[in-house]
């Protein structure tokens, strides 16, 4: 008899675009969840980014999250047998765009996302860069026709969002809702 799984397995990967604001807002709202597992992953210009547009990354501060080297190729989700069931790249630079929809997987982030699409899993990347150029557009072109989902950080303004983190939330918001997990959040309509 097999048992099923009781929590699902999330990756997030953070990657070198500016933006960690972002990545910051939805692990704290991840933190407290008791129905998802989290594992991280960064790159090292994630690291200086988040350093600079924040304050020092210290991994103490989400203690029920598992981290990994972004040059760790034994993480579990490295392989499709670990079955995670998503991976979030956010934010999602467009060198790792690139590497993505090349198909070079030469880092423990680009491993994982090719083992999300591989697998026929949820990819959802979340590139924070503007404008784009064709590369770029021809490059998440690629990665949708893979079965990736492309979520912009663009943030809304109809729900009238009354300061910076409530800005932040109308794009967090819409990655944890493409991610199925439950969420309290300004509907459409509502």
């Amino acid at each position: 008899m097999v048992k099923s799984q009781s929590k699902r397995k999330i990756v997030l990967g953070i990657s070198g675009s500016s933006g960690a604001v972002y990545a910051k807002r939805l692990m704290d709202k991840c933190a407290h969840r008791e129905d998802v597992e989290i594992h991280v992953v960064m790159s090292v210009n994630a690291k200086t980014n988040w350093d600079l547009e924040l304050k020092t990354f210290d991994e103490k501060e989400w203690p029920s999250f598992k981290f990994y080297d972004n040059r760790d190729f034994s993480a579990p989700f490295a392989s499709g047998s670990a079955r995670f069931d998503t991976m979030i790249l956010c934010p999602a630079s467009m060198g790792i765009i690139g590497r993505l929809a090349s198909g070079t997987s030469d880092s423990l982030m680009t491993r994982a996302a090719d083992v999300m699409m591989k697998e026929r899993r949820k990819l959802i990347i979340v590139p924070r860069e503007t404008p784009y150029n064709l590369i770029h557009l021809q490059n998440m072109q690629t990665l949708t026709m893979a079965g990736a989902i492309i979520c912009p950080a663009s943030p809304s303004f109809y729900s009238k969002p009354k300061d910076i983190e409530a800005l932040i939330d109308t794009v967090v918001d819409r990655i944890l809702d493409l991610a199925n997990l439950e969420i309290q959040s300004f509907r459409w309509g509502n």
